[in-house]
């Protein structure tokens, strides 16, 4: 069993800050080294490129994300309240997250791309709601998910209105909750 502090739990919390800060292009394997207190060759040891730690490391994310939001297709309103305050209480995890979608590859390049690999696992569970009757058809599941999404961290990406307190915050996640209950009730 490896340690709480083993070299590898180092190099991805390390990679975690830096890529959150850089994105992938300005992100640098030495300034990860230094805070991990490791060498750029046992990272590569870990990882066969920068990209593919980037990758490790947006895996993990969208786990804990997951995890923290619960996809459930016939709530989704309380969805986006969870996306909204995983993304405003984690302004890290929505720019490492941010970084991926602006400088992977997109289209048939997109090889093992975490968020991808995400969100076909939720538009699957989505379309069985639908098939199930629990949720309206008129709907492509992707749509449903890439709106809820936007609306949910729509704030997230806002870092000066965010600092107005809990009273705003309050009020952002309850205007977040009714977009989505307007625009996907649960299906009669």
């Amino acid at each position: 069993m490896a340690s709480a502090d083993s070299t590898g739990d180092r190099i991805v919390a390390a990679a975690t800050a830096e890529f959150s800060r850089y994105g992938i292009a300005g992100a640098r394997i030495e300034r990860i080294a230094k805070a991990a207190r490791t060498s750029k060759e046992r990272i590569y040891a870990y990882h066969r490129s920068k990209e593919a730690l980037y990758k490790h490391v947006a895996a993990r994310e969208l786990t804990a994300i997951a995890e923290a939001t619960r996809l459930d297709p016939t709530d989704l309103p309380g969805y986006a309240g969870r996306v909204h305050d995983h993304f405003t209480g984690h302004p890290d995890s929505f720019r490492l997250m941010r970084w991926g979608q602006m400088e992977l590859p997109s289209g048939a390049a997109a090889v093992e791309d975490p968020l991808r690999e995400s969100l076909a696992g939720k538009v699957e569970k989505l379309r069985a709601a639908q098939e199930a009757g629990l949720l309206d058809r008129a709907w492509e599941p992707l749509d449903i998910l890439v709106f809820v999404n936007q609306i949910a961290m729509s704030w997230a990406g806002q870092p000066d209105l965010v600092a107005e307190g809990e009273a705003f915050m309050a009020a952002r996640r309850a205007a977040v909750v009714a977009a989505v209950a307007r625009l996907f009730p649960p299906a009669a």
